[in-house]
């Protein structure tokens, strides 16, 4: 388990207490406190109590172990494609999920006003969504965990010339100066969050669009996936998402994370679902939930 620097952990401490206190309402994020998942978290329920964490696996287990109810886990960004390992991490958790998040990311170089900036701490993801900027502006990018807790780490550092590019907002929990925000290279820059607990939705709202995902592994034979996926061009159902990835470190061992517009109950999407059983060697709803944002 890793650390906080001493600006982090004082809200941290303060955050895990409240939550800890109120399981109901304890949401578990990754990262330090104002981090986008912080943001997420509190836009997916306002009337929740986020709940810091500094893993993913942390924040998982936190929900496993019956700590909080829900955690709230970044799968995807619109830049960068999916987020590391979760693909490995929610199918072998054994959680479900039961909501999503759309949260439009936006960054602030923020320090201690300790000389011009040179460098800006921040996670490899965000500095990769800010690169040209930094280029431009002859600033040298320094890897963190996590984007608001770099911020921390620059409100317990002296260094000159040290900066953090984190949400904006972290400027003001952590006693930094703003010095500008839109640091982004593209103003479409989104991350798709998934909501998980310990049991799925057992009544989904029947009057919203609906999303199911899921994780399948294809037989060792020729045109599988094809075979596999036939039900839901037949039966007309929409996949939105589909992508491979290894298992076991095996490159005959693929596994596909799903996601189809829909949900079990309707005819359509029982029949595709039951093709994809006999074609696969396994199968697993990972949930049922409502959209966020619609898909066509």
């Amino acid at each position: 388990m890793g650390s906080y620097s001493a600006s982090a952990q004082r809200l941290v401490d303060e955050m895990k207490a409240a939550a800890l206190a109120d399981p109901a309402r304890g949401l578990a994020f990754q990262g330090a406190p104002g981090a986008n998942s912080d943001l997420a978290a509190r836009e997916y329920d306002a009337a929740s109590l986020p709940m810091p964490c500094y893993s993913f696996e942390d924040a998982i287990e936190a929900v496993l172990g019956g700590s909080v109810e829900r955690a709230i886990i970044p799968i995807e960004n619109s830049l960068h494609g999916r987020v590391a390992d979760i693909h490995f991490l929610l199918p072998e958790s054994g959680l479900h999920i039961i909501g999503e998040h759309f949260l439009p990311i936006r960054y602030g170089l923020m320090s201690r006003d300790l000389g011009p900036v040179t460098r800006a701490m921040s996670h490899e993801q965000a500095l990769g969504q800010c690169r040209k900027w930094l280029r431009a502006n002859n600033i040298s990018p320094v890897a963190h965990s996590d984007t608001a807790g770099a911020a921390a780490w620059v409100a317990d550092s002296d260094e000159v010339g040290l900066a953090a590019l984190a949400p904006p907002h972290a400027a003001g929990l952590y006693g930094l100066t703003l010095h500008g925000t839109g640091m982004e290279d593209a103003d479409h820059n989104m991350t798709r969050f998934v909501v998980l607990a310990q049991k799925p939705l057992t009544q989904p709202p029947a009057d919203v669009p609906l999303m199911t995902t899921f994780v399948f592994e294809v037989k060792n034979i020729p045109a599988a996936l094809y075979k596999a996926l036939g039900g839901f061009a037949t039966n007309g159902v929409n996949m939105t998402k589909l992508e491979s990835y290894q298992v076991g470190g095996s490159f005959a061992a693929t596994k596909f994370y799903a996601d189809i517009v829909g949900a079990p109950g309707d005819e359509r999407i029982d029949r595709a679902l039951e093709e994809l059983d006999f074609q696969t060697k396994s199968l697993r709803l990972l949930g049922t939930y409502p959209q966020a944002r619609l898909r066509p």
